[in-house]
């Protein structure tokens, strides 16, 4: 899906070598940051294999647990494809303190993953049978399994749900739409035609030519786009997770899903739609959109009012990942959808 405009870590590594510049990081100094050195950090350690099987046989994905709630599991659903659980770091400043266990985990593919280089095995339908399989490993189940999906990882999660949801307590979808056709025209003829026409022709111009390593469009996107409505902080003051997660990236997943354009989808998912299937989705939902999203809001807010049993939540002061620019409006939602669905007073908006 068109990621960038989807979510920041859709970037492909020129742009990522772009925004480390940029920002001064000091991951741009190796190129080897997805080397073993780095996949034997204590981080991995202290985190769990599980073995999975695909149709390319088996692999093995990464996932960490933190916390301890028998009632309260959230399993974390990165973006990309090809993302990282490093988005997510800034949970473990919340939900602790809140009592919330949760599973970092990183996708077959993606950093502390296995990566195997077999395209086939790029496909929704078969990280939907890697998350079950994975909910399996971890004991988690109806009494207490929530899924919490953001960008592609909401694309996952709705398709989990639309299969398995048997297995759900509750399901989460942040910052992402039920259909990416819908995604494209909310940036065509809404996010587009805010940006400077001079600007947006330029960028044009370069993707007509397929110049896409070309650093004037990379600048372009990150002074007129990325900083409004990806993630709204000057680029030096973006988190060090975020700038690491950027490095991380595996474009050998994302640019097949996703395509190599940074103004619309092209990849394997540029028709994916689900509009008139998330009214089958019956768990405690919440969905969360934020009023500078790369996503449209309003469209976030009639998925919740499609599906049964759901709550919008809005952060207005947060574009895409909203946890990092509109945090207190972020976890307080969150959190709270967590609590209630806990107890047993989760109640729809409609």
């Amino acid at each position: 899906m068109r990621q960038p405009l989807h979510f920041v870590i859709h970037l492909m590594p020129r742009f990522l070598l772009a925004v480390l510049i940029a920002v001064g990081g000091a991951y741009a100094a190796s190129a080897s940051m997805l080397d073993e050195t780095v996949k034997g950090t204590p981080a991995v350690g202290e985190g769990r294999m599980i073995s999975i099987e695909t149709p390319k046989g088996p692999f093995q994905v990464w996932t960490k647990k933190v916390g301890d709630n028998p009632s309260i599991k959230v399993l974390l659903l990165h973006g990309g494809p090809g993302g990282t659980h490093e988005f997510y770091e800034i949970f473990a400043e919340h939900f602790p303190d809140a009592g919330i266990e949760f599973y970092y985990y990183d996708q077959l593919g993606s950093y502390f993953s296995d990566q195997p280089k077999e395209p086939s095995l790029w496909e929704t339908s078969r990280f939907v049978e890697e998350v079950e399989q994975v909910r399996t490993a971890l004991g988690l189940g109806p009494d207490n399994f929530y899924l919490y999906g953001q960008s592609w990882g909401g694309i996952l999660a709705m398709e989990y749900a639309l299969k398995y949801q048997e297995n759900l307590k509750g399901l989460i979808i942040s910052n992402m739409m039920a259909s990416i056709p819908a995604y494209n025209d909310y940036a065509a003829n809404v996010l587009m035609k805010a940006m400077d026409p001079a600007v947006l022709a330029e960028l044009k111009a370069f993707e007509a030519a397929k110049d896409y390593a070309n650093p004037r469009y990379m600048n372009l996107l990150l002074e007129h786009h990325y900083i409004y409505h990806v993630l709204r902080a000057p680029l030096d003051a973006w988190p060090d997770a975020v700038n690491r997660a950027f490095a991380h990236l595996n474009t050998d997943v994302y640019i097949p899903m996703q395509g190599p354009s940074e103004l619309g989808a092209s990849g394997t998912l540029e028709f994916w739609d689900r509009t008139a299937d998330i009214k089958n989705i019956t768990v405690p939902t919440l969905v969360i959109g934020a009023s500078h999203d790369t996503m449209d809001p309003a469209h976030m807010k009639w998925m919740a009012g499609e599906i049964p049993n759901a709550r919008f939540h809005l952060c207005p002061n947060g574009s895409h990942f909203s946890q990092y620019d509109d945090t207190e409006n972020y976890f307080s939602g969150l959190i709270a959808f967590l609590k209630d669905v806990d107890v047993g007073k989760f109640e729809a908006e409609k």
